[in-house]
């Protein structure tokens, strides 16, 4: 569709060109001018600010209709990176990418989080410092820093609000602390949102209807809805964790009892195998002795699924996604988990809300979180606003 520059004001500037040119096909200056509606002369003003900050490069490729051939410009993914960290309860993974959201270098690690905000941020610092080191970069060409937190988030201002499982950094200032330290604008959100838009950009732009579930050390959900991320009022869509599971009085750590997270997630599944005599201390390795062929670590594993679908009845029943993604450290138990989930919601959902569900594992396992870290941070910087503030054309 053309956009008339009169009409659209300021989308027609150099960050609409940006935009058109990010889904990765190279384009003419004609073929800019017929999609924005602006002169060939204006085209070619705003791609020259474009090229001066590097956003785009001209393309190898040319057309040609017969005369001189026609110079093409592409969209240039090594123009600026962006630092992006995943944040769990007990492990971290840390990562570097380019603008087409292309891993450069990661790492991961056992870090707790409850140690608190100023520790565990310190040693996020220094890792994306060396991390930088090793792949050439340096602050200066880093576009922003997205991270995800595993406790509900204030997207706005990037505080934690009363995590749970998370002691000292209610309220913390998460992007004032660590922008200060790396010289760019950081963005925080709550884990499983992250995941959730890491999802969605590899199901592709087709699913506009997503569910993400992550089952873990605890469980929550993120939400995409008509192709964006649903946070809610407050950023606290999406809190399945906490739903009430019926006939149930465990307790949680959010001050509750029966909550879905202190049924089915990795933490209480690891203290039952304790209490049965078998050596658990999360998640992975209620999945490593399900794998080894440990009948109540397999019993456990699929009636979590039972129970994360009961919750998901109800939520597809309401929503209507089209497709529901398991991740998770839980999620590598892959059938076993999977097989639970779906028993439960095609059994319980209308059947025209099941009609064309798809119900999978996460396609990007570890990295869902590190890559939907790094999408929150692009769509952020690259917005066409932004890109015309920064070229002024």
């Amino acid at each position: 569709m053309v956009m008339s520059s009169e009409s659209n004001g300021q989308s027609a500037g150099a960050g609409a060109l940006l935009a058109i040119l990010r889904d990765g096909r190279p384009r003419t200056r004609g073929e800019l001018a017929q999609l924005t509606g602006l002169s060939r002369s204006t085209v070619s003003q705003r791609l020259d600010g474009l090229i001066a900050g590097s956003w785009v490069v001209a393309a190898d490729d040319s057309i040609s209709s017969g005369g001189r051939p026609a110079a093409v410009f592409a969209f240039n993914e090594g123009a600026r990176v962006v630092l992006a960290a995943d944040l769990g309860a007990t492990r971290a993974r840390l990562a570097v990418l380019d603008l087409g959201l292309t891993v450069l270098a990661e790492r991961s690690a056992e870090l707790r989080v409850d140690r608190g905000p100023e520790p565990t941020l310190e040693w996020v610092a220094t890792a994306f410092c060396e991390l930088l080191a090793d792949t050439g970069h340096d602050l200066e060409q880093v576009c922003g820093v997205g991270v995800g937190l595993p406790g509900p988030v204030e997207h706005a201002s990037g505080r934690p609000v009363n995590p749970p499982i998370m002691p000292g950094w209610d309220g913390f200032d998460v992007p004032g602390w660590l922008g200060a330290r790396l010289g760019a604008p950081v963005l925080a959100d709550n884990d499983v949102n992250i995941m959730a838009l890491g999802e969605h950009w590899a199901a592709g732009p087709d699913v506009d209807h997503l569910i993400f579930i992550k089952i873990g050390t605890g469980i929550g959900c993120g939400i995409i809805s008509g192709g964006v991320l649903h946070r809610g009022a407050q950023g606290a869509a999406g809190d399945i964790g906490h739903i009430r599971v019926p006939a149930s009085e465990a307790p949680c750590q959010c001050g509750n009892t029966g909550c879905l997270e202190a049924v089915a997630g990795g933490a209480s599944m690891a203290a039952q195998l304790r209490a049965a005599g078998i050596e658990a201390h999360g998640s992975r390795d209620v999945v490593a002795l399900m794998r080894a062929g440990d009948l109540r670590a397999t019993r456990l594993v699929r009636q979590a699924g039972r129970e994360v679908g009961t919750v998901l009845a109800a939520i597809v029943n309401f929503f209507n996604p089209s497709l529901i993604v398991i991740g998770g450290a839980v999620a590598e138990a892959g059938e076993q988990v999977l097989a639970g989930v779906r028993e439960t919601i095609y059994s319980r959902s209308l059947p025209l809300a099941t009609q064309h569900l798809g119900i999978r594992s996460s396609r990007l396992g570890d990295r869902a979180g590190i890559v939907g870290a790094a999408v929150m941070v692009v769509d952020h910087a690259l917005t066409p606003a932004t890109i015309d503030r920064t070229t002024a054309l």
